[in-house]
């Protein structure tokens, strides 16, 4: 017997006010136990749609239905920064309407499902990326929710909090939708995609593995794009009949008539190229000319038992060196990174004078009150100012158009805050890359291109990632092993 319906659009309509509709009219339902996953190019509205199921967001037109008011649980992409300053209970306390008297019970359930051994009253800002990842599921899984919605839920998990989050969602029986730009994650538990085609807004339902999937709308595309190009023939050679036709006589002149007619509905039915499968080119990060030792490691903080401890190292980065961070969440990666890059770290130093573009995992070094424009101007050299030209191609580069330049930085999608660090390093033209998780909320269709364009950079590099397929695409020199040192 077929499991019933928990989740349903009625033709849903969305727009946020004086922006483009990011849904039309879209229809789908969703079976009590599926495990889906959330498919679409960064910025065609997926977390949005997220917000529409969880009643955050209201349709314009429509109806969003969830059968016999089923409870939803969100685990969001990152905690609000508005959060940081909460303890762990406090954090797990607001979801509750009245907080429950087994409250900490129940925490501890919680963390032992998603594997995060934190005191509750660590403070939630303390927090490694890796380990508030693990909190936001944690946070989700305590109101055991009847639809549980993941939004890039491996963001900032190591390896082992991956494999953990899969075996756990493989033994999940209620229902998961999760959005996520990790191909092998995905493929390991979904059975099916809603694709959302930011081109006609509407939600296309498949079935199967996400590989599978994947190739069969690229096999979609191709043969859009087949009658496109044979409709373009076909148009063309009406158009020069008409003209040749026109100017006869007769019945040569109504055969030109119906000629263009039929041209007209040729062009009627030729299929827009998806937005959905437009990757980022090819692109050079220039890097800024220096001599000498550019970065100093000669001590780094790490985090052993929640204590905090200090341990020798010695790691000198000149022009085309590479090091690449390792260890596991918790541990102080990122900490280590954003010391040395605020100039805090007593055991680490970057030579004065040197230009470093940082890619934080929260993108705070990005300005959300800034419009994208006067962000990616305020990148280029002084001598560069007034090339707008140049800004615009290098923006379009990275999908970053004309439209989105009034935007304010906060509007855009988290995978838009992260095409655009890049394009912002491209105009910076940095001494020093300091990448913390470079891949995350990024179309996996785009990582070989950022990595290719890494490993060509001719600066030096200092990388986090927890993705062995994207690291192994880059060429390292050095190694800090911070569960070893």
């Amino acid at each position: 017997m077929a499991e019933a319906v928990i989740l349903s659009f009625n033709e849903v309509s969305f727009g946020y006010p004086d922006k483009r509709l990011l849904l039309e009219e879209a229809s789908f339902s969703v079976r009590a136990g599926a495990k889906l996953t959330l498919m679409g190019q960064n910025g065609a509205g997926k977390s949005t749609l997220f917000g529409l199921i969880h009643g955050e967001l209201k349709p314009t037109s429509g109806q969003v239905n969830v059968t016999n008011s089923a409870t939803i649980g969100t685990a969001f992409q990152m905690v609000a920064k508005s959060d940081f300053d909460l303890t762990v209970e406090e954090y797990f306390a607001k979801v509750f309407a009245t907080v429950p008297a087994n409250l900490k019970s129940q925490i501890s359930k919680a963390l032992a499902a998603v594997n995060l051994d934190i005191p509750t009253a660590r403070i939630v800002g303390e927090l490694s990326g890796g380990q508030q990842a693990r909190l936001l599921l944690a946070v989700a899984l305590i109101q055991n929710p009847d639809i549980l919605l993941l939004d890039e839920p491996t963001n900032n998990l190591d390896q082992a909090g991956i494999d953990h989050l899969i075996q756990f969602l493989v033994m999940y029986d209620k229902t998961v939708i999760v959005i996520s730009h990790d191909a092998d994650f995905l493929n390991s538990f979904t059975e099916g995609v809603l694709y959302l085609n930011s081109f006609n807004q509407k939600i296309e339902v498949y079935t199967g593995d996400y590989y599978s999937v994947v190739t069969e709308i690229e096999n979609r595309i191709k043969r859009e794009q087949m009658k496109n190009a044979q409709l373009e023939k076909q148009i063309q050679d009406n158009k020069e009949k008409v003209n040749f036709f026109a100017n006869k006589g007769g019945k040569m002149r109504k055969l030109a008539s119906k000629l263009k007619e039929e041209t007209l509905e040729m062009e009627e039915n030729k299929v827009a190229v998806r937005k959905e499968d437009k990757t980022i080119r090819d692109f050079v990060i220039p890097n800024q000319k220096i001599i000498g030792d550019i970065v100093t490691i000669k001590s780094v903080k790490i985090i052993k038992n929640h204590e905090p401890l200090l341990k020798a190292t010695d790691k000198l980065l000149r022009q085309k060196s590479r090091l690449l961070i390792t260890g596991p969440n918790g541990i102080g990666k990122s900490t280590l990174l954003r010391s040395l890059v605020n100039g805090t770290s007593e055991g680490a130093k970057i030579m004065p004078g040197t230009r470093v573009g940082y890619y934080s995992q929260d993108f705070a070094t990005l300005d959300f009150n800034a419009t994208v424009f006067n962000s990616l101007k305020a990148s280029l050299d002084e001598s560069e100012q007034t090339d707008v030209q140049y800004l615009r191609a290098v923006a379009a580069n990275f999908l970053i158009t004309g439209d989105l330049m009034g935007h304010q930085i906060s509007e855009l999608s988290e995978g838009q805050k992260g095409l655009l660090s890049f394009a912002k390093f491209v105009l910076q033209q940095p001494g020093l890359l300091v990448l913390d998780e470079p891949t995350n909320h990024i179309n996996f269709r785009h990582l070989p291109i950022l990595a290719k364009a890494i490993n060509t950079y001719q600066g030096a590099i200092i990388l986090i990632s927890h993705m062995p397929d994207f690291v192994k695409e880059i060429r390292f020199d050095e190694f800090l092993e911070l569960d070893k040192v």
